[in-house]
């Protein structure tokens, strides 16, 4: 099951023709990535970044963009992991919103200490709920 979440296209993120400028959209995606180590592994950035000297930089970002979003439309976020490495995750999120599809990414996390700046495994209760959201092979 993915975590879901929402964002509504705020006008400072359009542009003048009234849709979402495209680099608001990777706001809007590292957004529900930290909602997503929040909500659905436990950590908020907070806690990994101050406390624990651990972020979760983006290594990969494929997008397409299929559909425009205009201010004041409602999106809904979702995040499929897809594989978990040692080191690294693999996730793919949908926005969408009035039944449309409006953007897919697949995205590459990597688990890194941010003292040494090297790729660090993921600590033991965050891949454990990793695991419980990881999308059935094809």
């Amino acid at each position: 099951m993915p975590f879901e979440t929402t964002t509504q296209v705020r006008f400072s993120q359009v542009d003048p023709a009234g849709i979402v400028f495209y680099p608001r959209y990777f706001e809007m995606l590292n957004a529900a990535v930290e909602d997503w180590c929040a909500q659905a592994l436990g950590h908020d950035f907070k806690s990994l970044h101050i406390d624990r000297h651990i972020g979760v930089p983006t290594v990969k970002l494929e997008t397409e963009f299929l559909s425009p979003s205009e201010l004041g439309d409602l999106l809904t976020i979702a995040i499929f992991t897809r594989d978990i490495g040692r080191t690294s995750c693999h996730l793919h999120i949908v926005f969408s919103g009035d039944d449309r599809v409006r953007l897919r990414a697949n995205v590459v996390l990597v688990c890194m200490d941010l003292l040494t700046r090297r790729p660090i495994p993921w600590p033991a209760e965050m891949r454990a709920r990793m695991n419980a959201g990881l999308l059935p092979a094809a």
